[in-house]
């Protein structure tokens, strides 16, 4: 019983602040998993998970009946839900996609803004131990069984410190990540690749052209990260 109440204590237990040293140190090693492309090839595999896992939220949101996700190898996936294919609902699964990142990015942020890192990493445990019932192929389940192996890892095994750190790691990974991911689309889609994208998908349903989409993604992500940036305490708010 002291151990479940130990258990529970850590996770609705603020933690204390880490040092400016910690935030900021944690912030150049995600850059450096962004930006060093071959690093950036394995780690983008966390991207999809969070993208791929917007659109599955979403779509359970507005009443469509999700069939499964598929991650693959090249950082691509396909979330796959049955109802109208046209209408609001559908435009709220595909707006999902690229902002998704960056407003869980956000929502980490905000919870460590309080403290409650603990919290944050057993919130991520649960979110991928429901994504993996969803996961439909070898590749999709391989991707999400080895993130939540260390996110569970540092979880039980790791200090308090090592919690926190790797917890604003995992922030800010998801926050400078989401402009790269609205980037690199826009990117396949001038190379004459992608037409079957969120972006696409929606102008085909709205109207509106495919490039503004991506502008929107790209300020969705932009902003979380400004606001982001404020709460990690980097810059005063």
């Amino acid at each position: 019983m002291g151990r479940v109440s130990d258990f529970w204590d850590s996770i609705t237990s603020a933690q204390p602040d880490p040092s400016i040293r910690v935030v900021i140190g944690t912030g150049v090693v995600a850059l450096v998993l962004i930006g060093w492309r071959p690093l950036w090839r394995f780690t983008r595999n966390v991207v999809t998970i969070a993208h791929e896992g917007a659109h599955g939220l979403i779509a359970a949101l507005v009443g469509r009946k999700l069939s499964g996700i598929r991650l693959h190898s090249d950082t691509s996936g396909v979330t796959v839900s049955r109802g109208k294919p046209t209408g609001v609902g559908m435009i709220a699964v595909l707006l999902a996609g690229y902002p998704g990142p960056a407003l869980f990015g956000l929502a980490a942020a905000f919870t460590l803004s309080r403290g409650y890192a603990v919290a944050l990493l057993w919130g991520l445990l649960l979110a991928l131990v429901i994504l993996l019932l969803q996961i439909r192929n070898l590749y999709g389940l391989w991707s999400v069984v080895v993130f939540g192996a260390v996110v569970f890892g540092v979880t039980w095994w790791g200090t308090p410190s090592v919690q926190s750190a790797f917890a604003h790691l995992l922030t800010w990974f998801l926050l400078l990540a989401a402009p790269r991911a609205v980037v690199e689309l826009q990117q396949s889609r001038r190379g004459g690749q992608g037409r079957s994208s969120d972006a696409d998908q929606l102008r085909r349903l709205t109207g509106v052209p495919a490039v503004m989409w991506v502008g929107v993604f790209g300020l969705v992500a932009l902003a979380c990260l400004a606001l982001g940036v404020i709460w990690s305490g980097v810059i005063p708010g």
